[in-house]
């Protein structure tokens, strides 16, 4: 059980190849259930979300060998990690494809994939004033103000904004001075 993974920790949705090698049987699929728990044959439900491969085979193995086995050796394996978002950005204004985005579970989305996503800025974009509207944990919201063009177009990447769940980009439209 010591060669078992002990970097990724599962999580809702990952389907698991689980067997006890003492049963001397095929190993079977197991899911992780939206509750984030694993349903096992004979100990029944066990919390596995947030647990590495390892860990989770320990868990397994003391109620097997308290109740089933003198000795228990559990192999667990992930077989498909589950494709979850950590959630959507919604990006309204002078866009060219304006609506949610989604945010990868493994990815950090900032201000300027945002907007390149959406089609990048339209014609009339007012580029020095975008808005990001963050909700704070009170229910309130904190609106920042970000310059595309110091991002984009001059590469200043550090003030490119990381964006978090459920913030809302406005990309005004400039006033045209002919």
């Amino acid at each position: 059980m010591e060669v078992l993974d002990d970097s990724r920790k599962l999580n809702i949705g990952d389907r698991l190849s689980y067997r006890v090698v003492e049963e001397r049987k095929a190993p079977i699929t197991l899911v992780v259930a939206d509750s984030g728990e694993l349903e096992v044959p004979l100990i029944g439900r066990v919390s596995a979300s947030g647990k590495t491969c390892r860990r989770l085979a320990q868990d397994i193995k003391v109620p097997l060998e308290k109740e089933y086995f003198y000795k228990a050796t559990v192999i667990l394996g992930l077989d498909f990690a589950s494709v979850r978002t950590k959630g959507r950005v919604y990006v309204t204004g002078q866009v060219h494809g304006q609506g949610a985005q989604e945010i990868a579970a493994d990815e950090e989305l900032t201000l300027s994939r945002a907007i390149l996503r959406a089609g990048g800025l339209a014609d009339f974009a007012n580029k020095r004033k975008v808005k990001v509207v963050h909700k704070t944990k009170d229910g309130g919201t904190e609106t920042q103000i970000f310059d595309l063009e110091e991002i984009m177009d001059k590469g200043h990447m550090e003030k490119d904004p990381v964006l978090r769940p459920d913030d809302l980009i406005i990309v005004p439209e400039r006033l045209v001075n002919f």
